[in-house]
């Protein structure tokens, strides 16, 4: 038995009509490595049913909520747990190539999930271009973050087309407390929490300035260098500039992806120093800065990207589903010059790194916890209201590089030709997500955003192999 935290919940709390908090990813297979060179639906139901115990929270487990909302909700395994419940097929119309793929991935990431069941949905997509399929796979924030979500969709894959040997299925099966347990729980953690807050508040004094927004309140900075009593260089953390992704998001999603060569990303960070994550973060400013100067909308400052941070040390932060925290990094977008953009993105990921280090990330569970639980779901919506009319915008975008295995991987016999993050996008965080993962070789690009705000997010992927050009020829320069 395990009981979402604070922050877990708070992915619960934000979903709106508008936005949903689950995080997803497109596989593309190459099924001729099939046993009977296809994919059927029964086959993944086959596989998840045998290996759902090797990832059993975010696969086999659902929701437990506490009367009246006074305390985070628990995990349980569903009684009734069917992998078939969670598994769909569709095809694609033809002639099935990158936008009707782009389409219907857009089209499924704007359902939510069903609370009622574990908070998971596959579905294998048939009918694309080449003989290929696809799987697109998503999860609720609240049961998964990066990290837990690499460590899922490693359950159910193998390094060969022939599946490896399995540990028995011998846990014990979670089970949440009785109602009136819970109810108690809820009501003593309720009444201890002006002790629980005011613990809170002391974690988070120190780094507040980390904190967009309430970095910006005149005296934050002094009280917040006053208290950590160190050194650190001082980060601009002004309110992110305006742009046409950053107004309400609507309910409908657009969706692109594309893959860079990972071998030339490391030649240029070679020449130009830094790290592989530099230069992402470079081809991302500079193809932003773009996509907002072909619309006569570039800002003359930064953007301000949220970079995800995994805080997870092993078996430590086992039981949280969500051991995250993130980084405000600006992207010099304002700058013309591609070499004294490059440098301006390395020198100012090497002050933020270094400030969060110091900081271990820590504002963003202190922040989650400051609100009881009774109110945390209506703040949360109301915040999430009141951000544009109040003009409030901590951030433009995220932009996420999770690394992963330089090896194929095989889904049921299927070799994994690329994977695709598709991940989430609010009214505070902005309309538009870039999410990056390598695999075998290759950087595969995620995009999603609002379809209002950004209805041709392969204009981006377009700009980044753009971008690609631009840095490949300072690099031989």
């Amino acid at each position: 038995m395990s009981q979402l935290t604070t922050l877990d919940a708070t992915f619960l709390h934000a979903e709106t009509s508008t936005t949903h908090a689950h995080i997803a990813g497109l596989g593309v297979l190459d099924t001729t490595t099939c046993p009977e060179g296809r994919l059927r639906v029964s086959d993944l139901v086959r596989l998840v049913r045998d290996r759902a115990h090797l990832a059993a929270r975010p696969l086999r487990q659902r929701l437990v909520q506490v009367p009246f909302s006074l305390d985070c909700p628990y995990w349980e395994d569903d009684p009734d747990f069917d992998p078939a419940r969670h598994i769909f097929e569709i095809a694609l119309p033809a002639p099935g190539g990158e936008r009707q793929l782009a389409d219907a991935v857009a089209m499924l990431h704007e359902r939510p999930l069903d609370r009622a069941h574990p908070l998971w949905e596959l579905v294998l997509i048939q009918g694309l271009e080449g003989g290929r399929t696809a799987v697109y796979v998503k999860a609720h924030h609240a049961a998964i973050d990066g990290v837990m979500a690499a460590e899922t969709i490693a359950a159910l894959l193998d390094l060969s087309p022939e599946p490896r040997e399995l540990p028995a299925d011998d846990a014990e099966r979670a089970v949440a407390p009785g109602m009136l347990t819970r109810l108690g729980t809820g009501l003593l953690k309720t009444a201890l929490y002006p002790v629980r807050s005011v613990g809170a508040v002391v974690r988070a004094a120190p780094y507040l300035d980390e904190i967009p927004v309430v970095s910006g309140i005149p005296g934050v900075g002094l009280m917040t260098h006053a208290l950590r009593r160190d050194d650190l260089p001082k980060v601009s953390r002004e309110n992110a500039p305006p742009t046409p992704f950053n107004l309400p998001i609507g309910r409908r999603r657009s969706v692109a992806c594309g893959e860079l060569d990972l071998a030339e990303i490391k030649e240029i960070r070679k020449a130009l120093g830094g790290s592989v994550n530099d230069v992402i973060m470079a081809l991302c400013a500079t193809a932003l800065r773009q996509w907002l100067d072909k619309r006569g909308a570039l800002p003359d400052r930064p953007l301000i990207a949220g970079v995800p941070v995994s805080l997870r040390k092993g078996d430590d932060d086992a039981d949280a589903a969500n051991a995250v925290s993130i980084m405000t990094v600006p992207l010099a977008t304002h700058l013309a010059g591609p070499a004294e953009r490059y440098d301006a993105v390395r020198r100012d990921l090497d002050l933020v790194k270094r400030r969060f280090v110091a900081s271990s990330g820590s504002w963003v569970t202190g922040l989650a916890e400051l609100m009881p639980q009774p109110l945390a779901a209506p703040f949360a919506r109301l915040a999430m209201q009141a951000a544009q009319p109040l003009s409030v915008r901590p951030i433009n975008l995220i932009v996420s590089n999770v690394p992963g295995p330089q090896f194929p991987l095989f889904l049921g016999g299927a070799r994994v030709l690329g994977y695709y993050p598709i991940s989430v996008v609010t009214d505070i965080s902005g309309g538009v997500n870039i999410t990056v993962f390598s695999y075998d070789g290759k950087v595969d690009i995620g995009i999603v955003a609002c379809r209002d705000l950004v209805p041709e997010p392969s204009e981006l992927i377009d700009h980044l192999s753009d971008a690609m050009d631009e840095l490949r020829s300072l690099s031989r320069a």
